[in-house]
């Protein structure tokens, strides 16, 4: 079975990211992501659609164990070209994405 904090720590980590990072991120209090450490205690359901919002995927795919490393490898390498953007750039490749 999977350790919910274990796999936000896992996804936080591969993307370099600190828990004050993840919590700005994710539009969440540092005190409410300490806590869930503190007390080693699961999210509640909107904390953690906050925080697979923050990492960019769905529920389904933060329970999805199968092929988690080839997807976060292909996130990681994404989220790495998106970071070299310029801003102006990067809001161009948002307006393309947000295309109907």
């Amino acid at each position: 079975m999977m350790n919910i904090l274990d796999r936000i720590d896992e996804l936080r980590k591969m993307r370099g990211w600190s828990v004050n990072n993840l919590a700005m991120e994710a539009m969440l209090t540092q005190s409410t992501l300490n806590n869930l450490y503190t007390r080693k205690s699961e999210p509640k359901l909107s904390t953690l659609r906050a925080i697979c919002n923050a990492f960019g995927i769905t529920l389904s795919e933060f329970f999805d164990e199968e092929k988690e490393g080839e997807r976060d490898g292909i996130a990681e390498r994404l989220h790495s070209r998106i970071r070299q953007m310029s801003p102006a750039r990067q809001a161009a490749l948002l307006a393309f994405l947000e295309e109907k």
